[in-house]
């Protein structure tokens, strides 16, 4: 399964690169499929590239979703191993 996750741009880098936050893990990742990003958009990532850019409030909420997401599968891991 593949993920593609939003991430805040913090910095514009040189060669079309940008410096992202990805839940306080900073990373590079290539602008070349997106246009018109600045520092604070927030952009969807998979493996190394920005694919789209996207509004704060679209993103938080996929961030939201994607950690019940995470909380519900922990539950169910340790119901599943507690058994």
């Amino acid at each position: 399964m593949c993920l593609a996750v939003p991430a805040r741009v913090k910095e514009l880098l040189p060669d079309n690169m940008a410096k992202i936050d990805l839940g306080g893990i900073e990373q590079e990742v290539s602008l070349d499929l997106v246009d018109g990003v600045g520092v604070d958009d927030y952009v969807i990532v998979h493996v190394g590239y920005a694919l789209q850019k996207l509004d704060e409030k679209e993103a938080q909420e996929t961030l939201d979703v994607i950690a019940e997401a995470i909380r519900l599968a922990g539950s169910r891991i340790l119901r599943v191993s507690s058994t």
